[in-house]
């Protein structure tokens, strides 16, 4: 049957029954039809709007890694798109499927160059660099299929950000349109068996076989961890691999960990990752070396030039590997032990990146197992990756090789949104911090109970430090002047405090997660004082 709809009103009904329930999003001009009928259906979807464009993206990127659902944001075009532009490159980094909704010049002006509100020379084409698809609804007959077609591109393949535009008055033009129809549904994508074959090649032989996971693994923790087993082969991730299998288990190893294996690594096996790692961050190992790659995304074979390619989804690629290695008698003796004295031996190593590991250690005592924790770009946010145990998936929300600074706070509270019911602690610097801060008064309005730890050493730790290190002590730039961090946060409506000690700071945590309210906690450091975390990061000499 069909009925007089808006293009506004086919979009939000093609959301709803694609399963979103939020939308992080500030009203324009361009969008007053779309944010109508947002509050024309308010039982079935929410708005929660922030203070920055940057945090309506953000948010719905926090949403997005802590669910496993898209996050859907929605700014004005032009300036609007690009304030979000951090978050949409972040998203595209990280792997994380947000749709971004946003309107357009009127059509007749588009690229005229006439300088019409927010017109930018070609959005469409800017939002295409920062994308994995991106289109423009011309007809309210046009948006059913395009919306489709946007969760199609996040649900299959590599998931990543996605955008719509639609030009100011489409917007509210009608037309007769069915009503939205169910999803479709994707299988996912199994891999060919004839690598599976090669890989099992090379296995077979390994004396030292490593596997390291990237977020591409999230959802497959279980076949992991069996395939690992069966070859008693560690499992490594830097930082959007963690959780997928527990820090408990003896198999699970850091970065820091991990490396101490590399030299003796003889086959990678790598799985939704980018293998940054291997190429990047370890030198060479000094034996020759296999990898095997297992990942959706076909172009990692051009990137990585794996020895063994295997396209698939991670979790059927991880079980058709540990089943054909099975079928041909492979079934390693148990190394926990040997695994286990080496985390406690690199556990102990780490220990002197001080105070950050004590700090850490708090927000670990304090924070439930399933409890989320956001890093940061900052010198606490660095040493996690190795210095904070992590249990459950998605628990550990980062923005992983973007490195954008200030987005742990905005993302906080899109995690929240995403899971009111889970305790989430984000870390922050002060320079970071500072980035975003207007969201306390989202945190306030919203009741969104991110308890947010400030570290507050006066500066931009890592320009400071690499500046006295490699050019004489010649610091520009990287000192700040700060507020009083607490008085800003009782200012917007939002419990502050500080915490001077580890022992203060999980106490101060343990009270606001109780509480369930938004609370800044800040913990002055001494810069001179924080040894770095880059040591157990980067452990070839590194330099500027």
């Amino acid at each position: 049957m069909t009925q007089r709809l808006t293009s506004a009103d086919v979009v939000v009904g093609s959301l709803i029954a694609h399963g979103v329930d939020t939308v992080f999003a500030i009203p324009g001009v361009q969008t007053y039809h779309l944010f109508d009928a947002f509050h024309r259906n308010a039982e079935h979807i929410r708005v929660i709007g922030p203070r920055h464009e940057q945090t309506t993206a953000y948010m719905a990127f926090g949403y997005a890694k802590s669910t496993g659902r898209e996050g859907v944001y929605s700014v004005v075009p032009g300036p609007g798109i690009l304030n979000a532009g951090a978050a949409l490159c972040s998203a595209y980094g990280a792997s994380t499927p947000i749709l971004c909704l946003t309107g357009q010049v009127p059509s007749e002006f588009i690229g005229s160059g006439k300088g019409h509100l927010h017109e930018l020379p070609d959005q469409l084409a800017t939002l295409r660099t920062l994308t994995k698809w991106a289109a423009r609804i011309e007809h309210p007959t046009q948006a059913a299929d395009l919306t489709a077609e946007a969760f199609k591109q996040m649900r299959t393949g590599r998931p990543r950000p996605v955008a719509l535009e639609m030009p100011w008055e489409v917007f509210g033009q009608q037309a007769m349109l069915p009503a939205p129809a169910a999803p479709m549904r994707f299988a996912p994508l199994a891999p060919d068996p004839a690598d599976i074959d090669r890989a099992v090649a090379l296995l077979r032989e390994a004396k030292h076989p490593m596997i390291l996971v990237g977020s591409g693994a999230m959802a497959a923790g279980r076949e992991v961890l069996a395939l690992a087993e069966r070859l008693q082969a560690p499992i490594v991730s830097f930082r959007g691999g963690r959780g997928v299998t527990s820090d408990e288990h003896p198999l699970t190893l850091t970065c820091a960990a991990g490396y101490q294996r590399w030299a003796h690594t003889d086959v990678v096996i790598g799985i939704g990752s980018r293998l940054e790692l291997q190429w990047f961050r370890w030198p060479r190992p000094p034996q020759p070396m296999k990898v095997i790659n297992i990942d959706v995304d076909p172009s990692q074979t051009a990137r990585l030039r794996p020895d063994v390619a295997v396209v698939s989804d991670a979790a059927l690629g991880a079980r058709a590997l540990d089943a054909a290695l099975a079928d041909a008698g492979v079934q390693r003796a148990s190394r926990h032990d040997e695994f286990q004295a080496l985390k406690d031996r690199t556990w102990a190593a780490v220990q002197k990146v001080q105070p950050q590991l004590d700090f850490l250690k708090a927000i670990r005592a304090a924070l439930p197992r399933d409890g989320f924790f956001v890093e940061e770009i900052c010198q606490a946010g660095f040493a996690s990756y190795y210095g904070l145990p992590i249990y459950e998936p998605r628990t550990f929300v980062t923005c992983g090789h973007q490195g954008t600074l200030g987005f742990g706070f905005p993302t906080a509270l899109g995690v929240k949104a995403g899971n009111p019911d889970k305790a989430v602690v984000a870390i922050t610097g002060d320079g970071g911090f500072m980035f975003g801060m207007q969201d306390l008064a989202t945190a306030a309005q919203y009741n969104l109970g991110v308890v947010t730890v400030l570290f507050d050493n006066g500066a931009y730790g890592n320009v400071l430090r690499d500046q006295k290190r490699v050019f004489a002590g010649r610091v520009i730039g990287a000192e700040l002047r700060n507020p009083d961090f607490v008085k800003l946060a009782e200012s917007f409506g939002v419990h502050g405090t500080r915490a001077n000690t580890p022992v203060d700071l999980q106490r101060e945590i343990a009270l606001a997660i109780d509480r369930n309210a938004p609370a800044l906690i800040v913990v002055s450091v001494d810069p001179t004082t924080e040894v770095s975390p880059w040591e157990f990061l980067m452990p070839a000499p590194y330099s500027v």
